[in-house]
């Protein structure tokens, strides 16, 4: 089994356990109780190339990523810096996330938030609705065809915007038949944590032309995120490379910067 896959069948256990606490009925109330979330994918748009900046305490890859651990100031750090949105992690085990940590990030910011989680339940999806997500991400390396089409659909209800991840070719074939029009390409492979910048170059030749493409993991350089956007791609999702820095904002500002012209 792979840390994937492992991840997943943990995922189950827990949301079972979640559903029970939790009742759907309480979450759609609370979802159809909040404003109109921001817009995801017009807030991405509305520069050149726009940045997802995470909000992540630890990972299996690299361990504990940044301690002290403040999500608002750290979300707050974003903003300021000039983050068109924010992703959140909201896995607990393997991400050190949490509903807790989302709600403050929340409180902090008004940009629009990606709930970053392993969305495997429709219960998920008007969860993320509940904590005034804008987004949430589904993984095409662990949903199927009919679960891919039918979270998309029961994300636009729930008045969030899907962002579909894809790692190969299958993953990308399958995502363009789902009719999201947000696509993550992540440059990490979930199954071994292997990462290379290539992935986004050679599958966005694949993506549907209507799609907003977002780049994920891997991205160190603002000479990477030039690569990515002379490529075509609309934005970039960057966690680790931010979060170990001890400036944000000079952080934000050093991988952001535009090459001289």
């Amino acid at each position: 089994m792979n840390i994937l896959e492992q991840i997943v069948r943990d995922k189950r256990v827990e949301i079972e356990s979640r559903k029970r606490k939790t009742p759907l009925d309480s979450l759609r109330a609370a979802a159809s109780a909040r404003p109109v979330p921001p817009d995801f994918a017009k807030s991405l748009c509305s520069v050149p190339m726009g940045l997802i900046a995470e909000v992540k305490r630890r990972s299996p890859s690299a361990g504990v990523i940044r301690e002290p651990f403040e999500p608002a100031a750290i979300a707050r750090a974003y903003e300021t810096a000039g983050a068109q949105a924010i992703s959140v992690l909201v896995d607990q085990k393997y991400f050190g996330g949490g509903e807790e940590e989302f709600r403050a990030v929340r409180a902090a910011v008004k940009l629009p938030l990606l709930y970053k989680e392993f969305v495997i339940d429709p219960w998920q999806i008007w969860h993320a609705a509940s904590l005034g997500a804008s987004a949430i991400l589904l993984i095409a390396a662990v949903l199927n065809d009919r679960e891919l089409f039918e979270f998309v659909q029961l994300a636009g209800r729930a008045r969030l915007q899907a962002l579909l991840e894809v790692h190969n070719e299958d993953e990308m074939r399958r995502a363009a038949k789902s009719g999201a029009d947000l696509m993550g390409v992540n440059n990490r492979d979930l199954r071994d944590f292997t990462v290379s910048l290539e992935t986004s170059l050679r599958l966005k030749a694949l993506a549907p032309e209507r799609c907003v493409l977002v780049s994920e993991s891997g991205i160190c350089s603002a000479g990477d995120v030039e690569k990515l956007k002379a490529a075509g791609i609309r934005a970039v999702l960057v966690g680790e490379r931010l979060l170990r820095q001890a400036d944000i904002g000079r952080a934000v500002a050093d991988l952001m910067r535009p090459s001289p012209s």
